[in-house]
């Protein structure tokens, strides 16, 4: 087995997450420590501009991307030198470290998909061997280039010895569902938007980066008729898989509601629109992760709306914070043995197949 840190920094823009993780990139799994370097409300702002900056200029670089690209090395350093440090862990010690990186525009069908994160320059930086660029092959060959963690979430699930079928929904910035049947296969997909939306609205309205527990959205009242439009949209009529940009819906429409129903509105939204996955992959088994894992209100409405009891990912355990940085290194040991990290079944893409670029250091200390 290998020792490799993982990190993660998605669309909620959080901050990142690093979490060590052994393993052979099959049926191995073995949890170490975890560290989240978070992001300040400044550094948010860059991420924020640099991602309006790509969509608009459909990918391509320009000055806000650039100095988003040096936040993103910065921040990712750290959090491995702290984790390393907390873990008594040096360079020579850690076989490899995961970059999944920042992504600033995803246009799978432009084939075109962009995340920010100098693989050579962390490896450069701390000596490490680096794999990075995990989505591009896949999104070259016509997938969807996401989601990529449903071989981790499968193998998770079979550790655990959990009844088939079962399936996993990371709520992060967008939502994504992996359902394992009761063969064994694999089918996943992007459900729709998850704490982004919300965390753009508190963000709008309050000092508030977030809604902690899902309080505010309790107190609100759900508008009925916003939310039913907007799963009218084309995207949920789309047959899996399929993926969603973070930017594909916005607040806008709710620019007369109250703090509370806004964020109540929006709650439901990405709780429905989860429920609908499932309605069409039914479950003996449903885990949650992801800073949604800790929204209340979240969680009461999506076991509401799909008839389950919603249970934690750490009851098969794993940190339901750190799981997309667990996965990004599971994700690492496959590229660097050349096992597939996206299947026709998670992805649309035409064959099993690996991915990630591995950047050896050359001077490992």
């Amino acid at each position: 087995m290998k020792t490799i840190i993982g990190t993660m920094s998605g669309t909620s823009l959080d901050g990142v997450d690093a979490a060590i993780l052994k393993t052979d990139g099959e049926g191995d799994l073995i949890f170490g420590a975890t560290h989240c370097r978070p992001y300040s409300r400044a550094e948010k702002a860059i991420l924020k501009d640099a991602i309006a900056a790509a969509s608009g200029e459909q990918g391509r670089a320009g000055d806000e991307v650039s100095e988003a690209e040096g936040l993103i090395l910065t921040a990712h350093e750290e959090a491995v030198r702290a984790l390393m440090d907390e873990a008594g862990l040096s360079a020579a010690e850690v076989d490899l470290i995961a970059l999944h990186g920042q992504t600033l525009f995803h246009a799978p069908h432009q084939k075109v998909t962009v995340q920010i994160g100098d693989g050579d320059a962390l490896s450069k930086a701390l000596g490490i061997d680096v794999v990075f660029d995990f989505r591009s092959k896949d999104v070259s060959e016509g997938g969807e280039g996401a989601p990529l963690v449903p071989v981790f979430h499968r193998a998770l699930i079979n550790k655990a010895g959990v009844p088939l079928p079962a399936a996993i929904v990371n709520i992060g910035g967008v939502a994504n569902i992996s359902i394992v049947g009761e063969d064994d296969s694999l089918i996943a997909f992007d459900t729709g938007p998850g704490n982004a939306l919300i965390d753009d609205w508190i963000t709008s309205r309050t000092s508030k980066t977030f809604d902690q527990w899902g309080r505010i959205a309790g107190e609100g009242r759900v508008n009925e008729i916003l939310v039913n439009e907007w799963l009218n949209d084309p995207y949920f009529s789309r047959s899996a898989p399929k993926s969603l940009d973070r930017n594909h819906f916005s607040i806008d429409e709710l620019d007369r509601a109250s703090l509370a129903d806004g964020a109540a509105t929006l709650t439901a939204f990405s709780a429905r629109a989860i429920a609908k996955a499932v309605e069409l992959y039914p479950v003996k088994a449903l885990f949650v992760t992801g800073g949604g894992a800790h929204n209340r209100t979240m969680t009461r409405m999506l076991s509401e709306a799909c008839g389950l009891d919603v249970r934690n990912i750490g009851e098969i355990g794993a940190d339901p914070d750190f799981v997309e940085a667990y996965a990004f290194a599971y994700l690492a040991a496959r590229a660097e043995a050349d096992l597939p990290i996206s299947f026709p079944e998670t992805t649309g893409v035409a064959k099993p197949m690996s991915g990630g670029r591995i950047v050896r250091a050359q001077d490992r200390r």
